[in-house]
């Protein structure tokens, strides 16, 4: 057996893939997700070029340097006044325009700046718990964007809501234009290491891909979105290696209203939504309805190989609905059903044939046949109980149904299709025990079954090829205790026994947490967490039969993390609020693609990977209206074992790229909001030999709103306003300028 070396792997944006020497025609069911095998495993090896190599370590030296020196800087920028008026609990809110971005005015307070820190601390969050928290309770850092954020920054889906966060690269190697698969990448580990939560309930693919795609995710059913890196399986099982991503949805408002929106903008851009909720005594609703519609056809440039032209059969058009029903029983019992459905059609433009040998973008071809259809239903039951006669128990139990289908037809260019059908039921029951003040008890089960098909239609032969058809169960226990040892210390334990149907699927995952409140401005945290990841069930079953064969390995381990983390979050004055963390992630018996033959192979457990960095962050209320946010990531993941000596000691492809982001923005009371946003990501490896890299690219977006009514708004916003052009993976480039305008309704 040897290590995948010779053969390029060619990602279409759709998240499939085609296995390349010369034309192989191999099915695009070979591979499971856009970053899963061009950012994990081994690419075309060749001798390391030193100078690459060299500027690597010395960028993986300083990165420490770099982060750090973002503090200081930050606190000189901290000596603007500190005295004004008094700001409540920042709280996300749904209703649009009249609110500032960060913070709710109390009319009357006499000192506006004071309490700007900790409103920030005291940021909803339930990730980190599996339960209601804020974030001055966690010992794990989280970074988390609002509703008001949303709209302000105007995010249209879930990826593009997480662009400017810290501790997370969300541009994706598939290109920037709306639709384009997401990629995650937390703390050194790809899409499928990260666990997607839908209000604390998992997502990921169990069955080709993994991961979850965030550009299927439409923002106009969310009211907050919670990174949380590092180890996540304690709380909620498989995949949460690298970190967790919980999506949490909009509540029906107390008010019944009815908003309508339309924008229009850059490359046909096109959307209109529909959004109605209330309450009517015990009975709450919420019905969202968007459509979203893009031909994506913008200019680019290629200037190291001296292409210039424009993106074809890049279009996108989304349809999706959701509904929500909320019912008080009693005063004390609440019932919830909910259902999301996302359709999207989505052009694959394919990429431009980068012609240097070696390249990972060498096969590269551009497409006008292929596309990628996309139809998801979601649904959920759920049951809130207060126990007793107090507030201090409660006890919740969830079922939850997925039906995902997806197809990827390329008739003309691969002369294949590809359908995967996804069928999943699940139950969350869990009780939340306040024992005293200082103590939380969180124990429960969890349950969630997958089966997944996945075929392949050879248009030339006119057959079709089974490539899997299986099914995985997955069963478990947790518990987490958070108890005070002291006024200012916490600590946290949690343990969790996963038992799964596959034969050496089960894992057991500890964690622990402490957070120390040395002073009244300055909390100390540190955590450790045993995680895991599932094999696939293409990974165990898969059989492809053709020109090249594939067999699924029914032997294979779990992956197995191990995330050490320490921090401190410290205020200065009442203005301002750092935020600084340093990680080590550890991952072993990573699951990759081996060769078995010239022309076969299948999966084992060959590596071993750690990564290291800091994630820096600096929010500021410089006076009343203006915010100043800056955060600084710096990642850097060394392959320590693998099947290929020549990448030991090498960075992960993509997932080193360092990323800074800065933003100025004003709000008013009156709902007046402006801001520049930077974003900015550094050169990387295309390979795992570390032989080719791609530059860092700098984007700059402008953003406004204008409140013309109480009940009207206009927005507007530039992107990428400097046209820098950039590509996100060997032949696949980034969006330039481009604008887009809308109008928003409430009645």
């Amino acid at each position: 057996m040897y290590a995948y070396s010779t053969i390029e792997w060619l990602w279409e944006p759709g998240g499939s893939a085609r296995a390349e020497r010369g034309k192989s025609g191999a099915s695009p069911a070979l591979c499971r997700s856009c970053d899963g095998l061009r950012a994990s495993l081994s690419q075309n090896a060749r001798p390391t070029k030193a100078a690459f190599h060299s500027t690597r370590v010395a960028r993986g030296r300083s990165i420490f340097v770099r982060g750090i020196v973002l503090v200081p800087l930050a606190v000189w920028l901290l000596t603007w006044p500190a005295g004004a008026e008094r700001v409540q609990d920042f709280r996300p809110q749904a209703a649009p325009g009249a609110k500032d971005l960060l913070a709710q005015e109390v009319p009357g307070a006499p000192r506006p700046l004071e309490g700007f820190a900790d409103t920030r601390l005291n940021q909803p969050l339930y990730a980190p718990f599996r339960r209601e928290g804020t974030l001055k309770e966690a010992s794990r850092p989280a970074y988390v964007i609002t509703r008001r954020q949303i709209e302000a920054q105007g995010a249209r889906t879930v990826q593009e809501a997480l662009r400017y966060l810290p501790g997370i690269l969300s541009d994706g190697t598939a290109g920037t234009q709306l639709g384009t698969l997401s990629s995650q990448f937390i703390r050194g580990s790809n899409s499928s290491q990260v666990l997607v939560l839908l209000d604390g309930r998992p997502l990921n693919d169990l069955g080709f891909f993994g991961g979850y795609d965030l550009s299927e995710l439409t923002t106009d059913t969310v009211e907050r979105v919670e990174v949380v890196p590092g180890g996540g399986s304690t709380l909620y099982g498989s995949d949460a290696v690298g970190g967790v991503i919980n999506i949490v949805s909009r509540a029906p408002s107390e008010r019944p209203s009815t908003t309508l929106k339309a924008s229009a903008g850059s490359f046909a851009l096109n959307e209109q939504s529909l959004q109605t909720s209330g309450r009517s005594g015990a009975v709450g609703w919420r019905v969202d309805y968007n459509r979203l519609q893009a031909n994506n056809n913008f200019p680019f440039e290629i200037a190291s190989v001296g292409y210039a032209g424009t993106r074809e059969n890049a279009d996108v058009t989304y349809n999706n609905f959701s509904a929500r029903l909320e019912a008080d029983l009693s005063e004390r019992t609440a019932l919830s059903a909910s259902v999301l459905s996302q359709n999207k059609d989505l052009g694959v433009p394919g990429g431009v044939p980068i012609p240097i040998p070696g390249s990972v973008g060498q096969f590269n071809t551009l497409t006008t046949d292929t596309r990628q259809f996309t139809n998801n239903w979601l649904a959920d039951l759920g049951l809130r109980a207060k126990l007793g006669l107090g507030e201090d128990s409660l006890l919740t139990a969830r079922l939850f149904a997925d039906f995902l289908n997806y197809r990827y037809d390329a008739p003309l260019s691969q002369g294949s299709r590809d359908e995967i059908r996804r069928r999943s039921w699940g139950a969350q029951v869990q009780h939340t025990w306040r024992v005293s003040p200082e103590h939380h008890l969180t124990y429960g089960l969890d349950y969630r079954t997958v089966s997944a098909f996945n075929s392949t239609y050879l248009y030339p032969l006119a057959a079709t090829n089974i490539n899997y058809d299986g099914q995985v169960g997955q069963g478990a226990l947790f518990v987490r205790d958070e108890i005070a040892l002291g006024e200012d210390l916490k600590l946290n334990l949690g343990l969790r026994q996963d038992i799964s149907g596959l034969a050496k699927g089960s894992f057991t995952s500890p964690s622990a947490g402490v957070r120390w409140q040395v002073g009244e401005d300055m909390a100390l945290r540190a955590n450790y967490a045993r995680s895991f990841r599932a094999p696939l069930l293409s990974d165990l079953y898969f059989k492809l039969r053709g020109f090249f064969t594939v067999d699924g390995n029914p032997d294979l381990r779990p992956e197995q993390g191990d995330s050490y983390d320490i921090g401190i979050d410290q205020k200065i004055g009442e203005a301002a609020l750092v935020r600084l963390t340093y990680f080590a992630n550890t991952v072993a018996d990573t699951i990759a693609f081996t060769f078995t033959g010239p022309t076969s192979g299948s999966y084992a457990n060959l590596g071993l990977v750690r990564s290291t960095g800091i994630e820096a962050s600096i929010e500021v209320r410089l006076a009343p209206s203006w915010y100043l946010s800056v955060n600084f990531t710096g990642t850097e993941p060394r392959i320590l074992a693998d099947a290929n000596p020549a990448y030991v000691g090498k960075e992960l492809s993509f997932r080193g790229a360092d990323s800074f982001n800065a933003s100025l923005a004003y709000e008013s009371t009156g709902g007046w909001f402006a801001g520049l946003f930077v974003h900015s990501v550094g050169r990387f490896f295309t390979d795992n030999a570390n032989t080719e890299a791609l530059g860092g690219y700098t984007t700059t977006d402008l953003k406004l709103r204008l409140p013309l009514t109480d009940n009207l708004n206009f927005n507007a916003q530039v992107n990428n306003l400097f046209n820098q052009q950039y590509q996100v993976y060997p032949g696949y480039p980034g969006v330039g300028i481009n604008f887009r305008t809308g109008l928003s309704w409430t009645i």
